[in-house]
C-alpha cells in the first residue's frame, strides 16, 4: 500500500511563537528518478540497494575519454512527463555543465539543462482539503516553470566512528527529471498536497515509482517572508526533503524562523539549509551558490536533443531513434484530477470520497469493480466501507489493495446484506475482521455458523425493549425530563443483549413509541 507520509518518525519542531502580518512565498524544486532499466548517458543499470560501487561504468566514474550516450527511455519519460503537467515541449533543447566538486561527483560537473530545458510553462491542479479548519475545499493552480533531464549524483556516507567519509557511486548518473514550479504556494500544506498530487501523477505515468523513503523523490523547498504588499524577501532553500510529511514540517519551521529573525532585527541569509528529522529544525549547510558559483558552460560532448511530432517528422527516413512527441501523447492515461472529476460525476460520490479513492493504489478500480457488479448498490456506500473499514484492515497488516483477502465481490456480498436487513453494520465489520484474519468460510457459513443474523422481528424486539425501559427507570426519567440521547444507551442495552443482532432502526422506532407513549 502506498503510505502518504513516511514512517520514519520526526520529533514536533520546537515551538515558536505565533507570528501575524506575514506571507511567505514558496517555490519548489522536485527530482524524480527517471524510472529506467539504465541510467541517463550509461548502460550502467539501476538498482536500489545493490552493492556499494557494483553499478559503475567507466563513464560514471569518468575515465578519461568516456563519453555520454543519451537513454531513449529518459527522453521518453521527460516528454511524458510534460505532456501530463500541460507544458510546452521544446523541440530543440541543450545539455549543459554545471560545475562543482564533492566527492561523490567524480567529473567535478553534472550534466543538466540549464538554458533550455526539455519542457517549459506548465501548470499542476490540485484540491486543498484543510480539515484543521474546517474549510471548504479548494482548487490550486501553481504553474511549472520548466522541466530538465539531468544526471544524478553518487551518495556519501558518513562514518562518525572512524572520522573518515565512503563514497557509493552506484547513483551516480542515473536520470533525474528536475521539475521546477513558480513561486505560487503560500503554505506548507499546499506545498506538501502539491508534492502529493505529483506524486499520483508520476506513478499513474510510470516515469518515477516515487519512493521518496528510497531517494526516487526528493524536495528541494524555496521559502522567504514578507509583509503584505512587499516584495519577496530573502529566501532559503531546504535541500533534500524525503517525505510529503517533512516537507510541511521543514517549511513551517522555516517560515517562523524567518519572521522571527525579521522581528528581531536580523536578516535573513540566502543560503542552502538541511531539515534534521531529530529535532524538527531547519539547520545551515552552505552559503546559497548563484549561477556564476556553478561556472554553467554548454555540454561539448552532447548535441542538441531533437523532438518531433507528427507534422515534423520526415517518415521517409524515420528511425527507432526518433522520439516522436504525438506518439508519446497517445500513451497519456487518464490523469488522477481527471479521475476525480469522473468518479463525482459518474457515481454522484462526494469529492473528499474521490480524493482518498484516487490516492491509493488500486482502490479506483476494486471500487468499480464492486458497483459494477450490482447497478443496485449505493456508490457512497460502498465508498464509505472502502475508506474507513478496508482501509482500516489494509493498514492493521500492512497490505496493499491487490493483496486483500476481501475480494470486490465479498464486499459486494456483505453490503448488500447489510443493505437488507440480514445483519448489521457491527457485524459487517465483524465478517472484514474474520476474513482478514484467515477465515475462509464464505459470508453465510459465518452468520449461520455464529448466530449472527439480525433480529427484526419487531413482536421479539418490542419484548426485549419492554424488559429494558423496566429494568432502567432511572435512565427513562431522564429522558422524560428532556434528556434525549438517554435513548441512545436504552438502545445499547438491547445491542448488549442480543450481541449487537437488534436492528437499530426497529428498536430505535420502538423506545420512541414506548417513550412517547
Amino acid at each position: 500500500m502506498i503510505k502518504f507520509f513516511s514512517s520514519q518518525a520526526a520529533n514536533p519542531a520546537p515551538k515558536i511563537r505565533a507570528h501575524k502580518g506575514w506571507v511567505s512565498v514558496i517555490g519548489l524544486e522536485i527530482h524524480a528518478q527517471i524510472a529506467s532499466k539504465t541510467k541517463l548517458f550509461s548502460g550502467s543499470k539501476v538498482q536500489f540497494m545493490a552493492p556499494p560501487n557494483s553499478l559503475v561504468s567507466y563513464f560514471d566514474a569518468s575515465l578519461p575519454g568516456t563519453l555520454p550516450v543519451l537513454n531513449r527511455r529518459c527522453v521518453e519519460a521527460g516528454v511524458l512527463t510534460s505532456l501530463a503537467l500541460s507544458c510546452q515541449i521544446n523541440k530543440r533543447s541543450l545539455f549543459d555543465r554545471k560545475h562543482y566538486f564533492y566527492a561523490d561527483l567524480p567529473s567535478g560537473y553534472q550534466i543538466t539543462q540549464q538554458r533550455l530545458p526539455i519542457a517549459v510553462n506548465g501548470q499542476i491542479t490540485f484540491t486543498l482539503f484543510d480539515k484543521k479548519h474546517k474549510e471548504k475545499p479548494t482548487s490550486h493552480r501553481i504553474r511549472i516553470k520548466q522541466v530538465q533531464l539531468e544526471q544524478d549524483s553518487g551518495k556519501s556516507l558518513h562514518d562518525d566512528v572512524n572520522h573518515e567519509t565512503l563514497v557509493d557511486l552506484n547513483r551516480a548518473g542515473v536520470g533525474l527529471m528536475e521539475i521546477v514550479t513558480e513561486p505560487d504556494l503560500s503554505s506548507s500544506l499546499e506545498a506538501a498536497t502539491l508534492v502529493r498530487e505529483l506524486q499520483l501523477i508520476l506513478q499513474c505515468i510510470g516515469t518515477c515509482d516515487g519512493r521518496m523513503d528510497e531517494g526516487s523523490l526528493r524536495v528541494d523547498a524555496n521559502v522567504s517572508v514578507n509583509r503584505p504588499g512587499d516584495p519577496p524577501g530573502t529566501r532559503a532553500e531546504v535541500k533534500n526533503i524525503n517525505s510529503v510529511r517533512f516537507v510541511r514540517n521543514a517549511i513551517d519551521y522555516e517560515i517562523k524562523r524567518q519572521i522571527e529573525l525579521l522581528e528581531d532585527g536580523h536578516d535573513v541569509i540566502a543560503e542552502t539549509r538541511s531539515f534534521d528529522l531529530k529535532t524538527g529544525q531547519t539547520v545551515p549547510m552552505r552559503d546559497k551558490e548563484g549561477k556564476q558559483d556553478y561556472r554553467f558552460m554548454p555540454e561539448p560532448n552532447l548535441p542538441p536533443l531533437i523532438l518531433y511530432d507528427s507534422n515534423t517528422i520526415n517518415k521517409a527516413s524515420h528511425n527507432s531513434s526518433i522520439v516522436n512527441i504525438d506518439e508519446v501523447r497517445g500513451q497519456l492515461p487518464e490523469l488522477p484530477e481527471a479521475k476525480r472529476r469522473r468518479l463525482v460525476v459518474d457515481y454522484g460520490i462526494r469529492l473528499d470520497s474521490a480524493v482518498k479513492l484516487v490516492n491509493e493504489d488500486g482502490l479506483v478500480a476494486f471500487f468499480e469493480a464492486v458497483i459494477q457488479d450490482n447497478s443496485e448498490r449505493d456508490p457512497q456506500k460502498i465508498v464509505n466501507w472502502i475508506e474507513t473499514e478496508l482501509l482500516r484492515c489494509l493498514n492493521e497488516y500492512d497490505l496493499h489493495v491487490a493483496e486483500s483477502p476481501l475480494d470486490s465481490a465479498t464486499l459486494g456480498e456483505l453490503c448488500d446484506l447489510m443493505r437488507d436487513g440480514t445483519i448489521s453494520s457491527k457485524i459487517g465489520k465483524k465478517i472484514m475482521t474474520e476474513i482478514f484474519d484467515g477465515n475462509t468460510r464464505t459470508i453465510q457459513e459465518m452468520i449461520k455458523d455464529g448466530d449472527w443474523a439480525q433480529i427484526t422481528n419487531r413482536e421479539e424486539l418490542s419484548q426485549l425493549c419492554d424488559q429494558v425501559l423496566q429494568n432502567n427507570q432511572q435512565v427513562v426519567e431522564s429522558y422524560k425530563s428532556g434528556h434525549k440521547r438517554a435513548i441512545n444507551r436504552l438502545m445499547g442495552e438491547v445491542q448488549k443483549v442480543t450481541h449487537g443482532r437488534a436492528d437499530p432502526v426497529i428498536i430505535m422506532d420502538l423506545f420512541t413509541s414506548k417513550l412517547n407513549r
